[in-house]
Parts: structure tokens; C-alpha cells; sequence
């Protein structure tokens, strides 16, 4: 029992190792905020690994004061069975700011497990001396300066505002861009609502999970912000020429303090102060695709493999059969047409069934898209599948690549299901095929006649065909005017649509998944308006839906209950933890639903 339990311990040592050993990485910490002539520690840190032949290069405009100071870290953890464990060396240098300005720290570099890891250069920034004694109110805002976000301050552009990110600035007709919206704020952010999103006109768009917080300090033009990402999607220009993302606009309410003297010591109160912003536009030239396009060209853009390959080496008459097609690659596969296959005349063919899996890896789309073609031969021989040209448009060799499928040659037999016609068979069909003899009927027929406008069935045959004619004349013309309204038609349809979304909305509260919930009840509480107020969603806003609602004579008690939902369901969307208020939250967007129905 005693050698069991050192084994034990000696396989956990070796798996605790070996999952420290797969996640080594060298990373460097910048400081905080500096003013000219602070000391101020720069930590380069080894994870997971024993380093040796550090080297640091020399920051310009600072003077290295002593290092590196070294601390090592180690923690062990048992989860379920499964042990894990992690390592730290820090190295750290102590500097002095002889200047003010903008600084590199270079990359640095270690020997750790045989291999030279390096970091990223990173940046920072030393204010002058005299911002240290300017009043916070005369200083710039800074994300680490509470001071300096004092209430009734003047939220500048520059403090807050929301950019497009594109991955490129030109691409070619359905080649892959990134595109990111990120929020950029010097202040913490109480509330945010998007009024109206950018329009992305004439690209197909893939939109990619984001869970928008303000976790990462970024360095943009050589100021700092915390920052979200709102939404990242990969988009495919549809047409060339020049295309822009129309901007957004978005109300938030940014955090500012005030410092109220309690006697003994001041406090620092937060105020909620509102405020409206709009994203930049993003544009994008947009190459068309080279002239004169190859035949096979179905609109394929990327880098692409095919593959085909029969299933099965043997065939028979009436027994279904499949021919399995895969592209790979990268580029809009999501997209691509399902290549047509020359198939002989005498196979009956089937509906193809094509599956596509896709991921996304930086701002590329690849994946995998299968073809099954189902045939079935219906005529014994020899015959061929022919071969498949699949054409693709390569943007970085500019120029379009052919590839091509093997043909298939095949002999199909006599099915078990279908046997062939016996010479007796045969010669009952041919009997019944010949022409018989006329039948006389009856020799006496009679001679009495009468005439057939003289019945009562004939006149009341005629009053129910006119009766007919006149009700189908009067429902089209009602029909008519009823498409011809078509403000009327929308607003009649609204409450089902908004019912059907709201009833999808109700299984994600089931599942208790609260993004896809809060995501839902917005789709279904906007798409709801739009109909009903007859304004297009693009031009929705909370402003436009007050003002129509009271237009239309609709209570104040009824136009607050709905905007407060969309309010509430916007802001849970970033909040960490809203999934406790979902049963209220779709009750409440219910509820404002029929009371804009009673009415």
C-alpha cells in the first residue's frame, strides 16, 4: 500500500510539471501613472518556467536606479481530480523620469526551457512636474487620476468616444475584414444605450460573441482609456467601389465625483452625468474581381482545397448512392454555392445536403463545407461521374486558381429490387395495349329531349356563378386597400411578431441564459416598435418613440413603461450579474405590450 501511494504522488508530481510546462510565457508590467522625476519598478514576468541570460535594454529619457530584484511565486490546485499548478519568476528594475514625454520600454528577453522568449515593447507615459501642482480641475482627465473627474467638468471628445476599427483600409469584392466598434473613456461608465448601431451597406456581415467590459487599459494616441469592445464582426463587401459604415450614436453616462468636506475628511460622492456620442465612419475601397472571370467561377474568394470521393465500389439498379464533396480553406466559405456535378441521364438525382463549420481565427473566416450528392442508378452499364472544376479568386496572388476533381467511372448491376420484366409479363402488357372492339350500348335508345335553359338548374347555376363573381370583386378590392395601407397592415401585425419574439425570449429565460434573454427582448421590443409606429428600425430612437407614442395619444404611463423595459434590458446587457432580475424584466415587456394593445 505504501509503494501504491508513492506512486501515486510521483504520476501527480509528473502531471502537475507537465501542465506548468504548457503555458510558458514572458510578459512586461507598466507602471502606473508617473510625473517627471519619480522613481517608479518595471516587472518583466516569467510564468511557469526557470529563466537565465536576461536582457533588458536601456529606456530612453529614464535612469536605471538599481535591478533586477527577484521574487518567485508557486500555487498547486486540485480541481475535480485534475491537478494544476503555476509558477512565477518577477524581475523587476527601479527607474527614475528625468524627463516628460512618451517612452518605450524595449523588448526584453530570457532563456527559459531552451528557447528565447521575448516581450512586447510597451508604452507609458511621464507627465510634466508641474501637473503634480496644478488644481485636478485644470488637469487633463486622466483614467488613473480620480482627482480630475470632478463633477460639472466638461466631458470632452477626447474623454470619451466610441471608434470603427477595420482590419484593412482596401480589399477586394467578398475578401474578409475586421471590423471592431471599441468604447474608449477616461471615466467608468453607469449606464450605456446604442440609439442607432452603423449600418453596414452592401456587406454580408458575421458577427462574432463579444461580452463588452471595461477590463483593459489601452494607450491611443498617447493618452490612456479603458476600453470595451461592442461588437467585432467579419464582414464581405458585396459590390466595389468606395463603402463606409455609417457612424453610431450612443447615450452613456459617465461617472464624475464630488468632494464633499465631511468636516474631519472629504469624501468623494459619484454623479451620473449624461452624455450623447458618435462613432467615426469607417471607409473601405473596394477592388473588383479581375476581368474576364473564368468559367466555374461561382464568387469563391480566399485560399480553398477540394476533395471529392465515392462512397462504395459496387453498384446497383434502384440502390441509392453517394458522392461526397469538401472544400476547405479560408475566405468566405460561408457563402459558396454548391458545385454542380455532371451526373449521367440515367441516374435519378436527389436534393444535395451541404453541412458548413466555420471558426474565426484574427480577421479570417475558415472552415469546412460538405457536399452529399444521393444518385441512384436506374439503367445497368458502364458509365462516368465527371470531374468538377472548382474556381476560386486568390487575393494574394491576385489571380484566379483552378482546381479539379477525379472523374468516377462505375459499373452498375442489376438491383435485387428491380427484376426484369418476364416474356409472359411482356405479352400481357402488349395484349392490353391492343385495340379492343367498340362497345354498341343499347340498340333502343330513347328519343325524348329537353331542353336544358328550360330547367330551374340551369337560371340558379347562373345566379350563384354571378353571386360568386360579385363576392370575389368585392374581397379583392378590400384586399387591395388593405396592402395598399401598409402602415396599417405593419401596425396590425405588430403584436403577433412581438409575441412570436417574446416567446423565444421565454425559452432562454427557461435555459436561464441571460445574454441570449436580454438580446432577444430588445430584437423583439425594437422590432415591435418599428412596426407599430411605422418608423424603420435604423431610425429608431428613444426620443422619436416618446414623441410618436404621444402623437398617437397613448398614455404617459403606458410610454414609460416601455421605454424603462428597452432602458433596463439595454443596461443589463453590461452588467456582470442581471441574471436576477429576468423573470421581472419579461414580465414588465409583456405587460407594456398589452397595454399599448388595449388602447
Amino acid at each position: 500500500m505504501k509503494r501504491f501511494h508513492i506512486l501515486f504522488i510521483y504520476i501527480a508530481l509528473i502531471a502537475i510539471v507537465a501542465n506548468a510546462a504548457g503555458n510558458v510565457n514572458f510578459t512586461v508590467k507598466t507602471p502606473g501613472r508617473i510625473y517627471e522625476g519619480d522613481k517608479f519598478p518595471i516587472t518583466f514576468r516569467l510564468t511557469n518556467a526557470d529563466g537565465s541570460d536576461l536582457k533588458v535594454s536601456a529606456i530612453d529619457g529614464c535612469t536605471l536606479l538599481f535591478g533586477p530584484s527577484t521574487s518567485q511565486s508557486q500555487s498547486y490546485s486540485v480541481v475535480n481530480g485534475r491537478a494544476e499548478s503555476s509558477s512565477a519568476i518577477e524581475y523587476t528594475y527601479y527607474y527614475r523620469a528625468d524627463k516628460a514625454g512618451q517612452f518605450t520600454i524595449p523588448a526584453a528577453s530570457v532563456l527559459a526551457d531552451g528557447k528565447r522568449l521575448s516581450t512586447k515593447p510597451a508604452q507609458f507615459t511621464v507627465h510634466p512636474r508641474a501637473e503634480r501642482d496644478t488644481p485636478a480641475s485644470q488637469r487633463p482627465v486622466a483614467v488613473d487620476d480620480v482627482d480630475t473627474q470632478t463633477a460639472g467638468r466638461k466631458v470632452n471628445a477626447d474623454d470619451v468616444f466610441v471608434r470603427i476599427i477595420l482590419s484593412r483600409n482596401s480589399a477586394y469584392e467578398q475578401e474578409a475584414i475586421g471590423c471592431t466598434i471599441k468604447l474608449y473613456t477616461k471615466y467608468s461608465i453607469s449606464s450605456f444605450m446604442p440609439t442607432r448601431q452603423p449600418s453596414f451597406d452592401g456587406f454580408l456581415i458575421q458577427e462574432l460573441d463579444v461580452q463588452p467590459a471595461l477590463n483593459e487599459i489601452e494607450t491611443y494616441r498617447g493618452q490612456d482609456y479603458m476600453t470595451a469592445i461592442l461588437k467585432r464582426c467579419i464582414i464581405f463587401p458585396q459590390k466595389s467601389g468606395k463603402l463606409t459604415i455609417n457612424s453610431g450614436n450612443y447615450d452613456i453616462s459617465v461617472v464624475q465625483y464630488d468632494n464633499v468636506n465631511m468636516g474631519m475628511f472629504q469624501v468623494r460622492q459619484p454623479r451620473e452625468t449624461k452624455i450623447k456620442v458618435s462613432s467615426n465612419t469607417g471607409s473601405i475601397d473596394i477592388l473588383p474581381l479581375p476581368s474576364p472571370k473564368p468559367e466555374g467561377f461561382n464568387g469563391a474568394v480566399g485560399q480553398f482545397t477540394v476533395d471529392s470521393r465515392l462512397v462504395g465500389n459496387s453498384f446497383r439498379t434502384n440502390d441509392p448512392a453517394t458522392l461526397i464533396y469538401t472544400i476547405s480553406g479560408t475566405g468566405n466559405i460561408k457563402y459558396l454555392k454548391e458545385p454542380q456535378i455532371d451526373f449521367p441521364t440515367e441516374f435519378e438525382q436527389y436534393t444535395p445536403k451541404s453541412d458548413i463549420k466555420t471558426s474565426v481565427s484574427g480577421n479570417e473566416v475558415s472552415g469546412t463545407m460538405t457536399v452529399e450528392y444521393t444518385f441512384v442508378p436506374q439503367s445497368v452499364g458502364n458509365f462516368t461521374i465527371g470531374s468538377d472544376k472548382f474556381v476560386y479568386f486568390d487575393p494574394a496572388k491576385r489571380d484566379y486558381v483552378t482546381l479539379n476533381t477525379p472523374t468516377y467511372p462505375i459499373k452498375v448491376a442489376k438491383g435485387l429490387s428491380s427484376p426484369a420484366p418476364t416474356e409472359d409479363q411482356k405479352a400481357i402488357e402488349n395484349k392490353n395495349s391492343d385495340i379492343r372492339h367498340i362497345y354498341l350500348g343499347d340498340k333502343h335508345p330513347s328519343m325524348d329531349h329537353t331542353l336544358v335553359v328550360t330547367t330551374l338548374m340551369y337560371w340558379m347555376l347562373y345566379l350563384g356563378l354571378f353571386i360568386i363573381t360579385i363576392a370575389i370583386i368585392v374581397a379583392n378590392r378590400a384586399r387591395a386597400r388593405r396592402n395598399a395601407d401598409v402602415s396599417g397592415m405593419r401596425t396590425a401585425k405588430a403584436s403577433k411578431v412581438a409575441s412570436r419574439r417574446l416567446k423565444t425570449a421565454g425559452k432562454y429565460l427557461s435555459a436561464g441564459d441571460n445574454d441570449k434573454f436580454y438580446e432577444e427582448m430588445l430584437r423583439a421590443l425594437w422590432g415591435y416598435l418599428s412596426d407599430k409606429l411605422t418608423i424603420p428600425l435604423s431610425q429608431l430612437n428613444r426620443q422619436n418613440i416618446v414623441e410618436r407614442l404621444s402623437e398617437k395619444g397613448y398614455s404617459a404611463e403606458a410610454t414609460s413603461s416601455i421605454v424603462n423595459v428597452l432602458d433596463e434590458c439595454e443596461m443589463a446587457r453590461y452588467t456582470p450579474d442581471s441574471s436576477s432580475r429576468m423573470d421581472s424584466v419579461y414580465d414588465e415587456g409583456v405587460k407594456a405590450i398589452n397595454n399599448l394593445e388595449k388602447r
